[in-house]
């Protein structure tokens, strides 16, 4: 199961909305299959795996080790659990159920009906804190939440004209550009997109750019910024404006609840998003707990006065150097 997970990771930024999936065939002590859901609409991880088989014939007395629940459902791919029963596996190892409706059980029941022998639980946390935004979009419906920002030793996260350049070493932003590509969607208020002018992509890292999303409630944003490039699509929350052009779409929303901002985002099927700020965005998801991790940077530099960084509380759960910055990354205990 431990290689399952592995072998799961390897989907991450390139599967959403779907879960990450691996799965690892096993005949007597020996594997002879494996494989991951490697992209969104293409063929599962059971596919794969069985694929790699160069002799189903041992399979009727093989076990498969699967991070999640196979699917029972027609989607834009079959029923692995079909799949899995038509190949006659003696057993299915099932790390975690799968709570999307459409599964929930209903994969372990078809395999446990046509007299497949079924253990569900093993390495269970693990694959659960795998797939965390998946699991939070469909039990809580709404985006993981991914609060970012770098602060100087004196807990300031820009000068008071709102000059921001640069705090953390680049180390730590070709870090955030590695981050980018893992998530769905990254969020920014129009002071950000004025004054920092960024472009919000992954240009640092091999991999997708993630959907970009400015809060601008009366759209003063120029037309001009970079946020409005063709690298990457562009959602605008403002006040009264709903409308489409090229890779820009504008959608009306209330910008003082965050709450309907990633209600939004939800109904797009965005799993997970990362704040970016600026503090005063920030500060609004932090003040009504609509956060589910923090990573903040803390640089050596110093700037005396300007504006103050958030005040986060949460369980510490990583605590590293990053050279000369130092990465704190909170989880909400909420």
């Amino acid at each position: 199961m431990q290689r399952a997970l592995e072998l799961a990771e390897l989907g991450r930024g390139s599967v959403s909305p779907n879960p990450m999936v691996g799965c690892v065939i096993v005949h007597g002590d020996k594997i002879i299959g494996e494989g991951y859901h490697q992209k969104y609409g293409e063929a599962h991880a059971e596919v794969h795996a069985i694929n790699s088989v160069q002799d189903h014939s041992l399979l009727a007395e093989s076990t498969a080790y699967v991070t999640l629940e196979p699917c029972a459902h027609h989607g834009k791919t079959p029923p692995c659990a079909d799949l899995l029963i038509e190949k006659k596996l003696r057993q299915v190892v099932i790390a975690s159920r799968d709570s999307f409706k459409q599964v929930d059980g209903k994969g372990i029941e078809k395999l446990h009906e046509a007299g497949i022998a079924i253990e569900v639980g093993l390495m269970e946390k693990e694959a659960l804190e795998l797939n965390k935004r998946f699991f939070t979009s469909i039990r809580k419906e709404r985006p993981y939440v991914i609060l970012k920002w770098a602060q100087t030793s004196d807990g300031f996260v820009a000068r008071e004209n709102y000059d921001s350049k640069w705090i953390s070493n680049s180390y730590s932003r070709q870090l955030v550009h590695k981050w980018r590509t893992e998530e769905d969607a990254i969020l920014v208020g129009k002071n950000t997109a004025i004054h920092d002018n960024p472009t919000l992509t992954a240009r640092d890292w091999e991999g997708r750019n993630p959907i970009r999303i400015l809060l601008d409630s009366n759209l003063v944003t120029k037309k001009d910024a970079n946020l409005f490039n063709d690298d990457a699509p562009t959602l605008v929350f403002n006040s009264s404006k709903e409308g489409k052009e090229k890779n820009i779409e504008w959608i009306k929303v209330d910008l003082n609840n965050p709450w309907s901002v990633l209600g939004k985002l939800h109904e797009r099927k965005i799993q997970s998003v990362i704040i970016e700020g600026g503090s005063q965005v920030l500060n609004s998801f932090i003040h009504e707990n609509c956060w589910d991790e923090a990573r903040v940077f803390t640089s050596q530099k110093t700037f005396g006065k300007g504006i103050a960084a958030p005040e986060i509380e949460g369980e510490i759960t990583q605590n590293e150097a990053i050279f000369d910055d130092q990465l704190t990354i909170y989880k909400n205990r909420g």
